[in-house]
C-alpha cells in the first residue's frame, strides 16, 4: 500500500511563508509526477503546482512567483516552498502523486495525502 504523507501546514501571518513536505512511501516502483493542491471552504479542488520526473513544473496562476515546488528522487519527497502568503491562500494542502506501484502486478496510479490545513491570518 502506497501512502502520502504531508506536514509543514499551519498559521501564519499575511507576507509570511511556510514549506510543505510531502513523502511517498510503500510499494513504488517509481513516481511519475507529484504536486500539490489544494481546496478552500466553499471553493473546488485547483492545482497549485506540480512537478514531474524531469523536473519540468507547473503552476496555478494565482500562485506563480510565490509559491515554488521540487522534490528529492531519492527520498520520494515533494515540497512546497510558499512566500507572500495572503488570505486568500488560506485552505487544505492535498499532496497529489502519480506512482507506479508493485503490489501483486505493477500498476499506475494516483495517489492523494490525507491534506493539511494552511490557515493565513494576522
Amino acid at each position: 500500500q502506497v501512502q502520502l504523507v504531508e506536514s509543514g501546514g499551519g498559521l501564519v501571518q499575511p507576507g509570511g511563508s511556510l514549506r510543505l513536505s510531502c513523502v511517498a512511501s510503500g510499494s513504488i516502483l517509481s513516481i511519475n509526477a507529484m504536486g500539490w493542491y489544494r481546496q478552500a471552504p466553499g471553493k473546488e479542488r485547483e492545482l497549485v503546482a506540480r512537478i514531474i520526473s524531469g523536473g519540468s513544473t507547473n503552476y496555478g496562476d494565482s500562485v506563480k512567483d510565490r509559491f515554488f515546488i521540487s522534490r528529492d528522487n531519492t527520498k520520494n519527497t515533494v515540497y512546497l516552498q510558499m512566500n507572500s502568503l495572503n488570505p486568500e491562500d488560506t485552505a487544505v494542502y492535498y499532496c497529489n502523486a502519480d506512482i507506479t506501484e508493485t503490489t501483486v502486478t505493477v500498476t499506475r496510479r494516483m495517489r492523494w495525502g490525507q491534506g493539511i490545513r494552511v490557515t493565513v491570518s494576522s
